[in-house]
């Protein structure tokens, strides 16, 4: 079991120096979106642990005196235990880290890594990639294959399409879905999908099988592990996977966690509540917001027992977080009046502004005929979502903006996926639609397209049983029938089956 989009990260530490495990839980605090649901000073202590609490990510140390990382790894993937391992080690020992990959560790990282690229590992291994520490990943995979058992490595990798070797190439060189996707311009979802049908066809049993996979049959090669800024596809122009960029001024992005930086550097927002209020005057920047609004938006019917006096506090702390150096002025980001608060509008970028430029984007370049530039801006737009909108946030302004928000995405991956319909671009729409409605089983107009995309490419019997599962899923969760276009094309594609395989019609 995997968080959920906005949830936070539950992770088990496993490791016998409690100063070690201290040192993790400074790290992967509740604020940076990771929650500690135990820790295990021994391997043997692990299926206790995990039966009392879930967990998303396991931080495993190899190096126990009892039970080792090793075998606790080995009995979690005998036991059916699905939490991925995150192997933790000192030691930069390349038979010790592939005896972890060969007992079911998804990657390794080590101790004296950075904070921020344990941060990166531990979110990585969640949203089910693996972690393979670039300094040592080629020779520890030499020694990983002597003894893979991985499935038939000898699989030409002729057998996947175009697409798909793009993206093993990509896993191999230790990209995360996140960033394939940023590069690919398709969705994390459609990573996902494509990952599936890797291990499938190629007989392999997880990520890291898939990079051996990837260093053996030539695919990618040592020199082209995770590199800096790299094209996935040959010959192709390097596309930099999107980040913050280190530019003067405040940076918010609000679709996903709400997160800040100054220049290139993050910045501790505080509390959930402080970061509400935030969110209430970013999501209005340049206006001005009474106190009495901003105390509806952030608690609702259930004020603070300090009332009105608490929102001064929250400011001042926002003010000291927010303000650039050289900057005395107390409002110089916030500001004051008789009417209330106001974020500057000077030197602020969202990533909800840039989805509008994007979003307008699209529309133009559709409305002049161009439609391969309106897939691209709708494609930049959606890799701008990184998880649910303003995850975590508390308080009616934060659930109707997130509300807003993600009805913004869906209207944006139906756009998207008819022009590709329209470009004749079936398949790839298929297989971003088909992730999309795992996510989204309710949403009608995206199953009307994915209909259309499978009865394009000839899966008929797989349009047909689309519509069994959202009509299933319409009746059992809100008590109605499907829509008419729903219906409609539901006829359509029984049509298509008799006209073609019964009476033979092209």
């Amino acid at each position: 079991m995997t968080a959920g989009e906005g949830e936070p990260v539950r992770v088990l530490l496993v490791d016998d120096q409690e100063l070690v495990r201290s040192g993790l839980r400074r790290i992967l605090r509740r604020r940076d979106g990771f929650v500690i649901t135990g820790e295990c000073g021994d391997g043997a202590d692990v299926p206790a642990a995990l039966a009392a609490a879930e967990a998303d990510v396991v931080v495993m140390d190899l190096r126990m005196k009892h039970v080792d990382g090793i075998e606790a790894t080995r009995r979690l993937r005998r036991a059916g235990r699905r939490p991925p391992v995150l192997a933790l080690t000192t030691f930069d020992d390349d038979e010790l880290l592939a005896g972890a990959l060969r007992a079911g560790a998804v990657g390794y990282i080590l101790k004296d890594s950075s904070a921020e690229e344990l941060i990166r590992a531990v979110r990585a291994v969640a949203a089910g990639d693996a972690w393979l520490d670039a300094a040592v990943t080629a020779r520890v995979l030499t020694t990983y294959r002597r003894a893979a058992v991985d499935g038939p490595a000898g699989v030409p990798p002729n057998l996947l399409t175009p697409r798909e070797l793009d993206v093993l190439r990509a896993a191999g060189r230790g990209l995360t879905n996140a960033e394939i996707a940023a590069a690919l311009v398709v969705s994390e979802l459609t990573v996902k999908s494509h990952l599936s049908r890797i291990f499938a066809k190629l007989g392999l049993r997880d990520r890291a099988a898939a990079v051996v996979y990837a260093f053996d049959h030539g695919i990618v090669s040592p020199r082209t592990v995770r590199p800096p800024v790299e094209s996935i596809v040959d010959d192709a122009p390097p596309v930099p996977v999107r980040e913050p960029e280190p530019a003067p001024g405040l940076r918010f992005s609000v679709l996903g966690p709400l997160r800040a930086w100054r220049g290139g550097t993050p910045l501790d927002l505080g509390p959930v509540r402080q970061q509400a209020l935030l969110a209430a005057l970013l999501l209005r920047v340049g206006a001005t917001v009474s106190q009495s609004e901003l105390l509806r938006d952030v608690w609702g019917l259930e004020p603070p027992g300090t009332g009105l006096r608490v929102l001064p506090v929250y400011v001042h702390k926002l003010r000291k977080c927010l303000r650039g150096p050289g900057e005395r002025t107390p409002d110089s980001v916030i500001g004051h009046t008789r009417g209330g608060y106001r974020l500057a509008a000077d030197g602020v970028r969202t990533d909800v502004a840039r989805l509008a430029e994007l979003d307008a984007d699209a529309g133009a370049a559709e409305e002049a005929g161009d439609l391969e530039a309106a897939v691209a801006s709708c494609a930049s737009a959606l890799s701008l979502f990184h998880g649910e909108p303003l995850a975590g946030l508390p308080g009616p302004f934060a659930d109707g903006q997130r509300l807003r928000l993600t009805e913004r995405r869906s209207t944006l991956w139906t756009r998207k996926a008819r022009l590709q319909l329209r470009l004749g671009h079936a398949a790839e729409a298929a297989d971003e639609l088909a992730a999309v409605l795992a996510l989204e089983p309710l949403r009608e107009p995206l199953a009307v397209l994915l209909m259309r995309a499978l009865q394009a490419t000839g899966r008929r019997a797989e349009a047909i049983a689309v519509y069994g599962r959202i009509r299933d899923r319409l009746a059992q969760d809100l008590g109605v029938e499907p829509g008419d276009e729903l219906r409609r094309t539901h006829r359509a594609v029984l049509d298509d089956v008799v006209h073609r395989d019964f009476l033979g019609s092209p």
